[in-house]
């Protein structure tokens, strides 16, 4: 090999290192995108659960759970982790006791281990004034990472590997120089050039049992490795002003077991609908869409396209499959000018603020036909903490607005999406918890789509920024059959 090609090759390796590196850098895109925390809130009965669930980045490990208990009092509260679907769904293990805070008696925490990746329910048993009571938060569990070792404890390790190597090194030369000496004779030069052989051959053999195991070590870790959850991947392509998403399937597969199969085929309705499409534009945020694109085959999502701003947009799409487990396809879309034959869809909305780079947006949202949307925001917003985000539709008269109606089933339905894309979290006023795993975690117990709920002109989120950053909020209520997008910007610390 010449030395050009040499070159060429080491080129060659840097890359695939380089591109490796960065995929298993990429966050993962279950449920939502760089936002693995759950945050929901749930009756047990007269008990009111606002439940934070931050689950491990690798499996197995350890989810922590905090949770606020409002309403009735309760006394102690009881977590079981349980796969949401399956045979082993209906055996749960014993239940933990929480811990109660000792500044605050409504506020509980915990943990739970999470052995296997999939669709997972955290179960709640309350106990208190109102008796014994339970209810379930779906969780979704996948290894997305793999973790480093601190530099201290490698260290410290390396220095006790080092330290044991030399001592059984030293215990074999001493053995084959000394064993077999009477006390107080010195070995002769035969005896120690005995124990230096002892010694060398007891080097390298140790040297071979570490070099194995290093071998297997990387073996393991690199299996461990091409584990990590992936995201289903999908495309999107405009045939005219005809939208296609195609979402392709991941093929069934012995050896790894965080992509066991997932099917393109198996979507549950949430809301309604089978997917819940997100576009916004690049780079400024100043054009969303929450659109509904019909499944026409498997696979295939298609809708005709209302008019649309030309530019790049990234599309964010919400399914749920058959197992619970929700899943964001995310992709991009050029839209050239001119794109856009139909109206929107009784069910979407859009919205077109002002550019990111206009500066941030306030806490009131002027609307184009006169109506405005007001958020309530925390005086400081920290990642990592978790909040109930609050918001009121207000009509042409500045009063709360009449003739609100459910959208989507619910009071309101929201987006928090971090500015440089990294996280994009489709919300509810209930949570951040798909509705077809509420209710296979609660039995079918949660309330049914196709039941009349009481909306008003206020409704709140709970969430939470998994970091600190700049992030836009796209907000939807209806009223009179209008949905109405707000748009909000947080900057978080």
């Amino acid at each position: 090999m010449s030395l050009t090609q040499k070159i060429v090759e080491k080129k060659k390796q840097r890359l695939f290192w380089l591109v490796l590196a960065l995929f298993l850098m990429v966050p993962g895109a279950w449920g939502h995108v760089g936002s693995k925390d759950v945050f929901e809130t749930v009756d047990a009965g007269p008990y009111k659960l606002f439940v934070t669930v931050r689950p491990p980045t690798v499996i197995p490990g350890v989810a922590e759970v905090e949770v606020r208990v409002s309403g009735a009092a309760a006394t102690a509260v009881r977590i079981t982790p349980i796969p949401l679907t399956g045979e082993a769904s209906k055996h749960p293990p014993s239940a933990d006791v929480m811990t109660v805070s000792k500044d605050d008696a409504s506020f509980y925490t915990g943990g739970v281990w999470l052995m296997a990746s999939g669709s997972w329910q955290v179960r709640f048993e309350v106990d208190g004034a109102a008796g014994r009571q339970v209810a379930s938060v779906p969780v979704p569990a996948v290894a997305i990472s793999t973790l480093k070792m601190e530099r201290g404890m490698g260290l410290g390790l390396a220095a006790l590997g080092v330290f044991l190597f030399c001592s059984m090194a030293g215990l074999v030369a001493a053995g084959v120089r000394e064993a077999r000496l009477a006390p107080a004779v010195v070995a002769d030069s035969a005896r120690r050039r005995r124990g230096l052989v002892a010694m060398g051959i007891a080097v390298a053999v140790m040297g071979l049992l570490v070099w194995g195991g290093a071998k297997w070590w990387d073996v393991e870790a690199a299996d461990y490795a091409g584990h990590v959850w992936k995201p289903l991947k999908s495309s999107a392509q405009l045939n005219g002003n005809v939208l296609d998403l195609m979402v392709k399937a991941i093929v069934p597969s012995t050896t790894d077991r965080e992509n066991k199969g997932r099917s393109n085929n198996d979507f549950l309705p949430d809301h309604g609908k089978l997917i819940h499409l997100y576009a916004i534009r690049e780079p400024e945020m100043d054009v969303a869409l929450h659109l509904h694109p019909e499944l026409v085959a498997t696979g295939d999502f298609r809708m005709t396209l209302p008019p649309m701003p030309a530019g790049r947009y990234t599309l964010f799409g919400d399914v749920v499959h058959a197992s619970g487990f929700p899943e964001t396809l995310v992709t991009t879309l050029d839209v050239p000018a001119g794109t856009g034959a139909g109206a929107l869809g009784v069910d979407d909305a859009s919205a077109t603020p002002a550019a990111l780079s206009a500066g941030v947006l306030g806490t009131t949202y002027k609307l184009p036909d006169g109506y405005s949307m007001v958020w309530d925001a925390p005086s400081q917003l920290t990642a990592t903490t978790a909040y109930t985000f609050r918001f009121r539709l207000l009509g042409p008269d500045g009063q709360a607005a009449s003739g609100m109606e459910p959208y989507l089933g619910m009071a309101g339905h929201a987006a928090f999406v971090k500015t440089d894309g990294t996280v994009f979290a489709h919300t509810h006023p209930n949570g951040s918890a798909a509705m077809p795993a509420m209710d296979l975690a609660n039995s079918g117990m949660m309330m049914a789509m196709d039941m009349p709920i009481s909306v008003g002109p206020e409704v709140g989120f709970p969430y939470g920024f998994p970091s600190a950053g700049r992030y836009r909020i796209f907000v939807q209520m209806k009223h009179s059959g209008v949905v109405e997008t707000g748009v909000f910007d947080a900057v978080v610390k």
